[in-house]
């Protein structure tokens, strides 16, 4: 806690440096402003509200729960032509294809996902499952995240995500495929069952739990409120939860956001997304190494608007943080369950 130290990361194979005196050095650095408060609730000039006009001049229509359409800006698209073959190896290319989506987890733009009700959770869960099921059944990789708040690059103020299917594995995705393989080769039970395991026993990292699932700050987290979630029994995939899985998931998750926004009271930004195992060609595959699990990853680190920078050392040499897990652990495990909001009124 007091002392500079490097910890391992299994799931990426690399490491941290983790130097918890720095988080005492005076801050004179950009402070970023706190998100909104007055989004409205419905604006007919926000391209994601419910009859409203997008960029493509597709009408919405008038939804009243999750909607998913297709990205209207898409990084991806089923159809592009494949690259050019490469004179020499350091020019290489390859063809990437896919489709991205956009799903709204709410018609009104000033609820996030820790101000919506257990059902209203329960029904964004449905449809990544439905969506990661739909799109895996073709693509190799799904993923859906989260980004949440200016800070993290969110352009639109309404709760949503997006999911982008690919004809490829990602780097994240090959990486932990790779890592994860080698471990239940090794050790013969899959990493993040024996790591949920292990943290459930120890609890000094532990956020919350419930019967069926565990959030985490990660032994080897980088950022400075990283979590990780997990559930205790071995599952590949989102679409594989059963329904009582799916209400507990939706439980916990609020639990974890209500946290989040109580720590410097303000709606906590963060970018978080899930990690399965691959689909499309892999279905036919043994991916019993794999484990389903879910990153959060926020930026902020002593306020609202003090943010860690990954810059300088951690562009060049490896990641650096300026707390312990455990520090940052205990900080929100402490934190009240209801939301700031509504302690107010």
């Amino acid at each position: 806690a007091e002392h500079q130290h490097a910890r391992y990361n299994p799931l990426r194979d690399d490491w941290v440096l983790v130097s918890a005196h720095r988080v005492k050095r005076p801050w004179q650095g950009q402070l970023e402003k706190p998100p909104p408060e007055d989004v409205p609730r419905w604006d007919p000039h926000n391209p994601l509200c419910p009859g409203a006009t997008r960029a493509n001049g597709e009408v919405n229509p008038q939804y009243e729960g999750t909607f998913v359409f297709p990205n209207d800006f898409p990084a991806l698209q089923p159809d592009a032509p494949e690259p050019g073959d490469s004179d020499h190896p350091l020019f290489r290319a390859a063809a990437a294809r896919g489709v991205c989506k956009v799903m709204c987890f709410h018609p009104w733009s000033d609820l996030t996902l820790p101000l919506m009700s257990l059902v209203e959770i329960r029904a964004v869960i449905d449809a990544w499952a439905e969506l990661a099921a739909e799109l895996g059944a073709s693509y190799p990789w799904v993923q859906i995240f989260e980004n949440k708040g200016a800070m993290m690059g969110c352009s639109n103020p309404h709760p949503h995500c997006q999911v982008w299917a690919s004809s490829f594995l990602p780097n994240e995705a090959r990486l932990e495929d790779r890592t994860q393989r080698q471990h239940l080769s090794q050790h013969g039970v899959p990493m993040l069952l024996e790591y949920a395991e292990q943290e459930a026993r120890r609890k000094e990292r532990l956020v919350v739990e419930n019967t069926d699932w565990l959030v985490v700050v990660p032994y080897w987290a980088t950022w400075p409120y990283q979590t990780l979630l997990l559930p205790r029994r071995h599952v590949c995939r989102l679409q594989d939860l059963c329904d009582s899985e799916r209400d507990s998931l939706a439980s916990i998750m609020q639990r974890l956001l209500i946290k989040y926004d109580n720590l410097f009271e303000v709606s906590f930004p963060y970018s978080m997304g899930w990690h399965g195992a691959p689909t499309g060609p892999y279905l036919e595959e043994d991916c019993g190494h794999w484990q389903l699990h879910a990153h959060y990853y926020p930026p902020l680190l002593r306020s609202a608007t003090v943010r860690k920078f990954m810059v300088g050392y951690e562009m060049l040499a490896q990641a650096q943080r300026d707390l312990t897990p455990e520090q940052a652990a205990e900080r929100l495990r402490s934190l009240p369950e209801v939301h700031y909001k509504q302690r107010s009124k």
